[in-house]
């Protein structure tokens, strides 16, 4: 064995966790019936890999070889514990039979059970705070940091949540499944919610080197293609047509030293029209059903962008008039937020201005970063350079991506001095 093998196959290892853990522990967590247990046996099963795959080589399915492997590593957990408890010798021996009887899974079961879990753990019986955070950790791989960031809560509290949600689902037997037709309306909500939450991360990340994570936004789409394909009502449409407009974006976002570029900056050519194109159908169709909610208008204002062919074409009142609605049907302050910056941009930056400060005097969006950037912008637009100054700064303190902290930084480099 050399040191350039054993390099090599960590990379493939490293890799194949990236693009497959979270399925492969989907899978465990089916079989083994616990999300503990899956857990530990997905990492001994990347340990095994890393010592037996350098000499054996690579298999052929590399996700089936993972899941087979986190089975039985998982199974040997059990026995060797039950030596000391005895409870768990009947469960060690249910799941040897099952192993034996239990074919390993093909493509298409390893792919619904992502699906599967997202559900569980969307399941009523947890808090919607409880379900997000959960699904987050389990299905999409986040740390406990990012997903805390994210509710903008204590790492601590948000780890506690999520294992009083786990503890919740083992205590009350909530089953591993994709609800029956008549269950799935009412819990497509906090499904969407999820899959809406995962592609922001990839789209935004909230901390790290990137821009993007293109693996979490690629997997959000993914979900968001089986919930349409499973229950095609017009929110899932309209989710489904927001990331695929945004999508068609990524790579016109970010420069070639992997900088942030604005959406008026970008190079629209580099655009993905395929994707735009399916978007712009499924706005259509979402729009067509008139059950218009909050995803749909998302969804009909990404596509109002994707339609311009330059910054200047961009129709700036259609767009504050979807944000009309969209403040209508779903109230916030980040929607408020954005509706004020299309409305400088319709209008000028000094009512843009208005509106921010007026949000920000309300407080909610104190801790938000692009509260303070859009207020900076403003200042700068109207040559109130020391008010935009202090709030670049205010906006720099908050950032947690390196490319938000760069760009934040020539913008106040920007400034003429005072």
């Amino acid at each position: 064995m050399t040191a350039t093998s054993e390099q090599a196959t960590a990379r493939a290892v490293d890799r194949i966790y990236r693009e497959e853990s979270r399925r492969v522990l989907a899978t465990l967590i089916r079989l083994l019936g616990d999300f503990e247990l899956a857990e530990e046996a997905l990492q001994e099963a990347f340990v095994a890999a890393l010592a037996q795959w350098e000499t054996e080589g690579m298999p052929d399915n590399p996700r089936a070889w993972l899941v087979s492997t986190g089975r039985f590593k998982a199974i040997d957990a059990i026995r060797r514990r039950a030596r000391f408890d005895n409870t768990l010798q009947d469960i060690a021996i249910q799941l040897q039979g099952e192993a034996d009887e239990i074919p390993d899974p093909d493509e298409r079961d390893v792919e619904d059970d992502h699906l599967r879990l997202i559900f569980t753990c969307c399941h009523p019986a947890l808090s919607p705070d409880a379900q997000v955070a959960l699904t987050l950790r389990e299905v999409c791989g986040l740390t406990t940091e990012e997903i805390a960031h994210a509710f903008l809560t204590a790492p601590s509290t948000l780890a506690q949540r999520i294992v009083r949600a786990k503890a919740k689902i083992r205590d009350a037997n909530i089953p591993y499944e994709i609800p029956a037709d008549s269950d799935l309306p009412g819990r497509l909500d906090s499904v969407l919610q999820v899959v809406y939450l995962v592609f922001n991360e990839g789209y935004s990340p909230t901390s790290g080197e990137a821009v993007t994570r293109h693996d979490l936004s690629v997997e959000a789409i993914r979900l968001g293609r089986l919930l349409v394909a499973l229950l095609p009502e017009p929110e899932a449409v309209g989710l489904l047509a927001m990331m695929l407009l945004h999508e068609s974006r990524r790579a016109a976002r970010t420069s070639a030293s992997g900088d942030i570029v604005l959406l008026d900056e970008q190079d629209r050519s580099s655009w993905n029209q395929e994707l735009i194109d399916e978007g712009a159908q499924l706005v259509e169709r979402a729009m067509g059903s008139g059950r218009i909610g909050p995803y749909v208008l998302q969804a009909a204002i990404a596509a109002v962008h994707a339609e311009a062919m330059d910054a200047a074409d961009t129709d700036w009142t259609q767009i504050v008039g979807l944000y009309d609605v969209l403040s209508r049907v779903a109230p916030s302050p980040v929607v408020a937020l954005n509706r004020a910056v299309a409305v400088a941009m319709r209008d000028g930056p000094t009512e843009g201005l208005q509106l921010i400060d007026e949000l920000l005097a309300g407080g909610e969006l104190d801790q938000y970063r692009l509260a303070h950037a859009a207020r900076a912008d403003m200042c700068r637009r109207l040559q109130r350079f020391k008010e935009a100054r202090v709030a670049y700064e205010r906006a720099l303190a908050l950032a947690r991506t390196e490319p938000d902290r760069r760009f934040l930084l020539r913008r106040l480099q920007e400034l003429p001095a005072e």
